[in-house]
């Protein structure tokens, strides 16, 4: 899928791909995920309830409203559970990526072997309601800043092993990443400054060490804000400030740097501290408090 920024890669090609770049999730490895039901014995139910060449169709229905819905690839669970018989299809993709669906709308139509079908099928939603619970989210949080210039980034606190897909979803729903590791980017917070003996030696060494990279450094107060700003920082996250201390805090900065506005930033409090002057508002509530949306799958006929 082709989106802005991001670059299509396979999963197994992840760990050896370079650094600082965007990729979108296209790839899922569910086999991994499978073992959960299958252990060694390949799942007692579809298994052995189910004849080996029976063939059928599944539907996937919504059951409650949601925003965003995200698509399922189409190749990564049907390689994973038959690799030498014949791929699950999809082939009836009912709603868009990104797409407002309503309760008890169907989203698409899967065909395959039957057994293959019904042994992937928690699995695969699974993947889906979490992933589509973070783009919807994601959707709200975007709706509370329409018409102004500033961004909602999301964090790391993402489930584990759910990184790139988690950041990928934010952005279906509108929102946008912060860095995605420890690795395209500097964000100096209190324990680096505190082991490195300052912001400003913090940032020199974060300079040494990547000049390329950008360097984002939180502070607490307007003294720690004006020893960023004199160091030379290119971002400055502004946590747990009040209303009130984000309208000082854009005075000082005069336009400096790039300000983002983060500590226990959600709903309730997005629209009072989306103040002019503000580039960035930062949540991990965007990835860590996603609500899973609930999806079923029928089977319509064996």
């Amino acid at each position: 899928e082709s989106r802005e920024g991001y670059r299509t890669i396979p999963a197994h090609k992840l760990k050896s791909a370079p650094v600082g770049k965007r990729y979108s999730v296209v790839y899922l490895k569910f086999n991994k995920v499978f073992e959960d039901d299958l252990k060694v014995y390949g799942g007692l139910q579809g298994k052995r309830l189910v004849r080996a060449r029976l063939e059928g169709k599944l539907k996937v229905r919504q059951k409650s409203k949601l925003h965003e819905a995200l698509r399922v690839r189409k190749d990564s669970q049907g390689k994973a559970l038959q690799p030498k018989i014949s791929n699950i299809q999809v082939f009836g993709t009912l709603v868009q990526e990104g797409d407002e669906v309503q309760p008890e709308q169907t989203l698409f139509k899967l065909e395959g072997l039957a057994r293959s079908l019904l042994t992937g099928e928690r699995a695969a939603l699974n993947f889906l309601q979490t992933l589509s619970g973070t783009a919807t989210i994601a959707h709200q949080y975007a709706k509370l800043v329409e018409g102004t210039d500033i961004k909602i980034l999301d964090t790391r606190k993402t489930i584990p092993g759910l990184r790139l897909a988690q950041k990928y979803a934010v952005t279906v729903g509108g929102c946008h990443n912060h860095r995605i590791g420890l690795y395209d980017a500097f964000l100096i917070k209190e324990n680096h400054i505190a082991a490195c003996g300052g912001i400003n030696k913090a940032i020199q060494k974060a300079r040494e060490i990547a000049p390329d990279k950008p360097v984002e450094v939180e502070v607490e107060n307007f003294t720690e804000l004006q020893e960023a700003l004199d160091a030379g920082a290119d971002i400055v996250m502004l946590d747990n400030f009040d209303p009130e201390m984000i309208k000082q805090a854009v005075t000082i900065n005069k336009g400096q740097v790039k300000l983002e506005v983060s500590g226990n930033l959600e709903a309730a409090n997005i629209a009072s501290k989306a103040i002019n002057g503000i580039d960035y508002l930062s949540s991990g509530s965007l990835t860590k408090h996603c609500h899973a949306v609930d999806f079923s799958m029928r089977l319509e006929h064996p």
